[in-house]
């Protein structure tokens, strides 16, 4: 069931209205929340990364620019969506979430200073409801984002997981803590998650549960989020479009922001 969901009709209504409203005179600012896939792209450190080659790259025999190349990678890297079926049995794959669940209100949690000051931190009920206490109350049906300030240390693999080596038991970095996940689920019924470090759990987790509490409600999760630094508290429209991989648990994701 979805919660305090806009009719498709609405929402897409609203999308086009949202993006022709401030038109010629004042356009919306579109903001590209999604790191380049390429050689360089972080990867899960027990998951397969990026490969890319090309197969034809030049000038034909008949002579026409003709150029095509492969690509391969795990689910989980880089800008990616979790789906529901992550740590959710019984949830939604990759190609079930309904088109308008990926699209939503953007709530961004800056929670900076306090990342800087322990890479482990965890976001809290109090930071949520500190939040609200200066915006307002988190509606239903948002995507809620936590700023750590992560972003900035893409692409150095060892400053961003914390580790040198691929050992996903020596990871840190911050992350929801379970009471964020279950307040954002049972008090908010926030339609997806996201942030800018390589999961919601943070590095040193070892059972998941921010995951396992999010998708088990069929709320998916957005991690390795680029830019989140130039979105308002509140007031972006967020679209967050996944390769529509049939029964995937998770894939590539250009998220893109709106605002007004």
């Amino acid at each position: 069931m979805i919660r305090s969901c806009l009719s498709r009709s609405r929402l897409l209504l609203l999308a086009t209205g949202l993006l022709m409203a401030c038109a010629p005179a004042r356009p919306p600012l579109l903001v590209d929340l999604t790191h380049s896939f390429g050689e360089e792209t972080i990867y899960w450190p027990t998951n397969k990364p990026f490969h890319w080659e090309k197969t034809d790259w030049g000038t034909t025999a008949a002579g026409y620019w003709y150029a095509s190349a492969n690509f391969s990678a795990s689910e989980h890297g880089g800008t990616h969506i979790d789906a529901p079926i992550h740590f959710g049995r019984g949830r939604s794959t990759l190609d079930q979430i309904p088109v308008e669940r990926l699209i939503g209100p953007a709530v961004v949690i800056d929670m900076r200073p306090q990342c800087q000051a322990n890479p482990d931190y965890e976001l809290t009920v109090d930071d949520l409801q500190g939040w609200e206490s200066q915006h307002g109350r988190i509606e239903d049906g948002a995507l809620v984002l936590m700023l750590t300030g992560w972003g900035q240390r893409w692409p150095d693999k060892t400053s961003y997981l914390g580790s040198a080596a691929d050992d996903p038991h020596g990871l840190r970095f911050p992350g929801f803590s379970r009471a964020a996940a279950e307040f954002l689920v049972a008090k908010r019924a926030v339609r997806g998650v996201g942030i800018d470090t390589a999961s919601v759990d943070p590095g040193r987790s070892r059972d998941f549960p921010a995951h396992q509490i999010l998708n088990g409600a069929d709320v998916y999760a957005l991690e390795n989020v680029a830019s989140l630094d130039r979105l308002p508290p509140r007031g972006a429209t967020v679209f967050a479009l996944p390769i529509k991989i049939k029964g995937g648990t998770g894939g590539p994701v250009r998220i893109v922001a709106v605002i007004p």
